[in-house]
């Protein structure tokens, strides 16, 4: 038996950070990073919701450890808001969740700032804690309600719109194959996919009339996941990540061939048709999925990404020496449980190798 719900509530357009004060909220906490501070975006929405007092976090890094959240949970417990409100990328996003999560405050609006992660309707939260990426998944980290503003793309940089663009790939990409799918997140999955490989390389080259598009797409390949699933270029992604820190997004470009590649067994049908409604054609399934990976490489090179882990800056001599580690990071991972084809420790060694590049 599979179940379908999207208890958060999803308010988009220009200007749709004001629909905060419509939750009426006495005491708000605000978490986010020092540039959103800096920039008083922080401020400014903190008071769009117009509330009796604010407190604003802004302690966010990329890739949140479990100290920071604990460091964020004691806030909370200490100024007692009655919602917190995220704001920023999926960093900001997981911090806030686990914040909200271990404080016992089930009133959490997620507000993304960059097109990517998805965390703003999911029941994922990722943690770092000793070089390895946890993530936590409970119905309750997803949030009561998501605003996605239009106003806040505009002044997204190439390389986030890049690495968070292939992100939503990804996620649409794993959750259309993954073991939990069904009409509905193959719907989702879908027309995620075939909107952001459409749109991105006109957003990368600064059409902002496409962002909010690939916002809300987004945000459907989240809801796709959340309930279909993910795989094993999330798992190794994570690992990975939490080593080496190379973007989330980055890794998952230069994964996502790979993976496609050792999945193609199991999931080779589905791959063809997700080619064929992205319009990468293919007279058969073996063609349909090569003209996937090959669409995916050709925008990857467009986009300026690293095509392997040592563009990515990480050597293949350190590749090598924590080989063993990161693949039993990878195979503990929870979104290996919902790959299409059961993963094996060799299966893992061998994209590793594939992706490693050379010095």
């Amino acid at each position: 038996m599979k179940e379908f719900s999207c208890k958060t509530k999803i308010i988009s357009g220009p200007g749709a950070v004001k629909a905060l004060a419509g939750f009426s909220p006495k005491r708000l906490m605000l978490v986010s990073d020092p540039f959103f501070v800096k920039s008083g975006t922080a401020k400014a929405v903190a008071e769009a919701a117009q509330t009796e007092a604010y407190e604003i976090f802004d302690g966010v890094q990329p890739d949140p450890t479990v100290t920071l959240a604990a460091e964020g949970t004691a806030r909370v417990k200490e100024f007692g808001p009655d919602l917190i409100v995220a704001l920023g990328g999926g960093s900001a996003m997981d911090c806030a969740k686990a914040m909200a999560y271990f404080a016992g405050c089930d009133r959490l609006v997620a507000i993304p700032t960059t097109s990517g992660s998805g965390s703003e309707v999911t029941d994922f939260a990722i943690l770092t804690h000793g070089g390895v990426k946890h993530p936590l998944v409970d119905g309750r980290l997803r949030p009561m309600a998501a605003i996605l503003d239009d106003d806040l793309l505009t002044g997204l940089p190439p390389v986030l719109v890049a690495d968070g663009g292939f992100d939503v790939l990804t996620h649409a990409v794993e959750a259309f194959v993954a073991a939990n799918a069904t009409a509905i997140t193959d719907a989702l999955a879908s027309e995620s996919f075939t909107t952001v490989f459409e749109l991105l390389q006109d957003s990368f080259d600064g059409d902002v009339s496409v962002r909010p598009r690939i916002h809300m797409a987004a945000t459907a390949a989240g809801l796709a996941f959340t309930h279909g699933g993910l795989g094993i270029c999330h798992s190794l992604a994570h690992s990975l990540g939490g080593m080496f820190h190379v973007p989330h997004g980055r890794l998952n470009a230069i994964l996502l061939p790979a993976v496609i590649r050792a999945n193609e067994p199991a999931a080779g049908e589905k791959y063809a048709r997700l080619s064929r409604a992205a319009g990468l054609g293919g007279s058969t399934r073996m063609l349909a999925v090569r003209n996937l990976q090959s669409g995916l490489t050709r925008l990857r090179a467009n986009l300026r990404l690293p095509a392997t882990l040592a563009q990515a800056g990480i050597s293949p001599r350190d590749t090598e020496k924590a080989a063993d580690s990161l693949i039993a990071a990878a195979l503990a991972d929870p979104c290996c449980a919902t790959n299409p084809l059961p993963p094996s420790a060799d299966m893992l060694r061998r994209i590793l190798r594939e992706v490693t590049g050379r010095d």
